[in-house]
């Protein structure tokens, strides 16, 4: 790791500092605690390799964990939580190349406390980027977690459970997500980007005008002469094919995210748009 000037006058960082031995895979700063005096950000969690360490600015790397015995790939600070005996309410999350959300209470470093296991198949997919949702999507503290598969997890924090999976790319694994300014989920895999709508009651109910529009049109259709009889024929073999296209389309995506256990009641909370 190095810092550099803020200016970038110098050709050389500052400061180095060495956490780990293998590449640094993530970094998530800490926010200021209550003892401080500034109010600005001056420690940091990097995960590298199989170890999980916690850096300050001025006084250098100040702890390392034990040695997971799985890669960690990816991390994020999650605030607001319930404070119980010693908790402070506080945990960073990391994700890991099994498909295992590793929770670690801030100031106990030395090891995990909590695990999610998000992908249940044998070897798991990789979890390779995390996020925190904003709030006013969500009434509970909720990560979106996305995986080498090309899914991506809506986890709650707290709970420790699923609450929906979305489908970034059938065949790309989800390397980057984030947050625009209006709420709007954007991921990104492979040669895909996609941004993503808070989906409400009213999609739900446009859905069904349109599926009601659809069917009244294919009935005013049927009321057709005989004379079309040759052209209906053919246009319900071309929606024959599409509907077998989609068919096929929806079977690989169940079989994608069949190691996903999705909490029962849940709906779907993003709709995504090409």
């Amino acid at each position: 790791m190095r810092v550099d000037d803020r200016n970038f006058k110098a050709s050389r960082p500052q400061t180095t500092y060495y956490p780990h031995d293998d590449y640094v895979s993530s970094l998530t700063p800490l926010p200021p605690s209550d003892a401080s005096t500034s109010g600005f950000s001056k420690q940091w969690v990097s995960t590298g390799g199989t170890t999980l360490a916690v850096t300050d600015l001025r006084r250098g790397v100040l702890v390392k964990s034990e040695d997971q015995e799985e890669e960690l790939l990816s991390s994020v600070f999650v605030g607001g939580l319930g404070k119980r005996g010693t908790s402070r309410g506080e945990k960073v999350i990391v994700g890991t190349a099994g498909g295992i959300l590793t929770l670690w209470e801030r100031g106990v470093w030395d090891d995990q406390d909590e695990r999610i296991i998000l992908d249940t198949n044998e070897g798991g997919e990789s979890v390779d980027c995390l996020t925190l949702l904003p709030k006013g999507l969500t009434s509970k503290p909720t990560i979106a977690a996305g995986m080498g598969n090309g899914l991506i997890a809506l986890v709650e924090i707290g709970q420790n459970h699923i609450v929906d999976v979305l489908r970034h790319d059938d065949l790309e694994g989800v390397i980057g997500l984030g947050f625009d300014h209006g709420g709007r989920m954007i991921s990104a895999g492979g040669q895909t980007v996609k941004v993503w709508t808070e989906k409400t009651w009213v999609d739900t109910e446009d859905d069904e005008d349109e599926e009601e529009s659809g069917a009244t049109k294919r009935a005013l259709s049927g009321s057709d002469s005989d004379d079309d009889d040759s052209d209906d024929s053919d246009d319900a073999s071309e929606d024959s094919e599409e509907e077998e296209k989609e068919r096929k389309r929806r079977k690989k995506r169940k079989r994608g995210s069949k190691g996903l256990q999705v909490t029962a009641g849940a709906t779907n909370m993003f709709k995504g748009l090409d």
